[in-house]
């Protein structure tokens, strides 16, 4: 099992950029994505974390659990006494299909070898805390639960 606190990933949208260029020798232009400055700083604030951690790089099939911690905002108590439980619904929080897309981004070729390998991925927004904004990542090597059906594996 491999337990990582990591930064607060940054959007997709300051991960990846989109640019219109036009080939020499073309009068299409073509919408061409890529990774940006920020991302790249952030893979490698995530590869040297994983490497003075310790961690090694899982072969086969992934199970990833993340929890994204967001910044507490100031007035976190006046919201608390105002809505209970669910004081913290209207925190600024990057969204987690994004948080997951950038994790996933950052991670490969690190932690797993390719983003097929992900088998189970769960993602949970936590309530903000204390502690500085954060994702807490849990990788384990993921197995299938049973075993595969003898019909499928030709069998008679």
């Amino acid at each position: 099992m491999i337990r990582l606190t990591l930064p607060y990933p940054p959007s997709a949208n300051r991960y990846w950029a989109t640019r219109v260029i036009t080939p020499r020798g073309s009068n299409r232009a073509q919408a061409m994505t890529y990774v940006t400055p920020e991302a790249k700083q952030y893979k490698e604030s995530v590869g040297w974390l994983a490497k003075a951690a310790g961690a090694k790089k899982i072969e086969g099939r992934v199970a990833v659990v993340i929890e994204l911690y967001p910044h507490r905002p100031l007035d976190y108590q006046k919201r608390m006494r105002l809505l209970g439980d669910q004081w913290d619904n209207g925190v600024q929080c990057i969204d987690l299909g994004n948080a997951e897309k950038v994790l996933s981004d950052a991670l490969k070729d690190v932690l797993f070898g390719d983003d097929k390998l992900l088998h189970d991925i769960h993602l949970k927004r936590m309530e903000p805390d204390d502690g500085e904004a954060r994702v807490v990542v849990t990788l384990t090597p993921y197995v299938r639960a049973g075993a595969a059906q003898p019909s499928l594996l030709g069998a008679a």
